[in-house]
């Protein structure tokens, strides 16, 4: 009983203090994540261009988070997706479980201090091509859950990402380069979304990490 206790302080102090600990043995993260080949060749195809219309993007004009079946929405989701021992409530909000956040290497006991981070920001999206697309895609892209367009991550890490493309933010785990840039491409290519110069060529290094 004693020894327990004792792990559970020590496991819970680790939290606090944002001391990374070994990832999740159960996380498997989002699903889709091309190899570093695949991921190059898709990069290859990805369309170079400047942004525009970032004057005119609103968040609202991304519907989210959608319900996805009976109580739950895709917040709720994509923690159950890439939390281990998690446990909903009846309003499908996760009451216990635990969260590895690959972008920081911390894993959080809490819900309340992971967010569900848009792999490509949906400002950058629309500065990148969504501000024409249909209402009906932009909340299909908002809500994806068939790509890695969704991770479950440490709150303050994706607040300072905000809508930063590779070019001015990285992950803080640099292990993760690789995995980051390969879900980056992917996601834009999938979607038919362009780039800046400046985004290709910081990607072209992320992706030489692999």
């Amino acid at each position: 009983m004693r020894r327990f206790a004792l792990t559970s302080i020590s496991a819970a102090l680790s939290a606090l203090l944002l001391i990374p600990l070994a990832p999740n043995a159960a996380w498997a993260g989002p699903p889709g994540i091309p190899t570093a080949e695949i991921a190059i060749n898709e990069l290859a195809a990805v369309a170079t261009a400047e942004e525009t219309h970032a004057d005119t993007y609103d968040r609202k004009k991304f519907i989210h988070w959608a319900t996805i079946s009976g109580a739950c929405n895709t917040r709720e989701t994509v923690l159950v997706r890439d939390g281990e021992n998690v446990e909903t409530d009846d309003s499908c909000a996760a009451v216990s479980g635990s969260w590895y956040s690959p972008y920081d290497g911390v894993t959080w006991t809490s819900a309340s201090d992971i967010d569900i981070d848009h792999m490509v920001p949906l400002k950058e999206a629309w500065r990148s091509g969504a501000w024409e697309w249909t209402t009906a895609k932009r909340k299909a892209f908002a809500n994806s859950l068939s790509d890695s367009q969704l991770w479950a991550v440490t709150d303050r890490v994706n607040q300072g990402k905000s809508d930063q493309d590779p070019s001015t933010w990285r992950p803080p785990l640099a292990s993760f380069e690789c995995e980051y840039a390969r879900s980056w491409v992917d996601v834009k290519f999938d979607w038919g979304l362009t780039m800046q110069p400046a985004e290709r060529s910081a990607l072209e290094t992320m992706l030489a990490t692999c």
